[in-house]
């Protein structure tokens, strides 16, 4: 069963998240780089492995700004636009 997806609100944006378990412990879920929190639960693995952990805690899993069910928001360049220097990064932190 998929849990209620809940938004809460960062700064001009909802980020999307979920409770599930009972647990005395608090355990905070943080994601890779792309999630998608109701996506997660059709993949029978991590279905599995997110109800071990909420067998033990209260798991608290969120999908980050920009990703998922989070909103995007915009944000703005400040500063003279000549003056910005934009660049792309390779995953191996070199630029492209």
């Amino acid at each position: 069963m998929t849990p209620q997806t809940r938004y809460a609100r960062s700064g001009d944006v909802h980020i999307a998240y979920q409770v599930t378990g009972e647990g005395p412990l608090d355990l905070v879920w943080v994601p890779g780089f792309v999630s998608h929190l109701e996506q997660h639960w059709e993949e029978p693995a991590l279905a599995r492995f997110t109800e071990r952990l909420s067998s033990f805690s209260r798991l608290i899993r969120f999908d980050k700004r920009g990703t998922g069910l989070s909103d995007r928001g915009l944000r703005t360049l400040k500063g003279v636009p000549g003056e910005w220097h934009l660049f792309a990064v390779e995953p191996e932190g070199r630029p492209a």
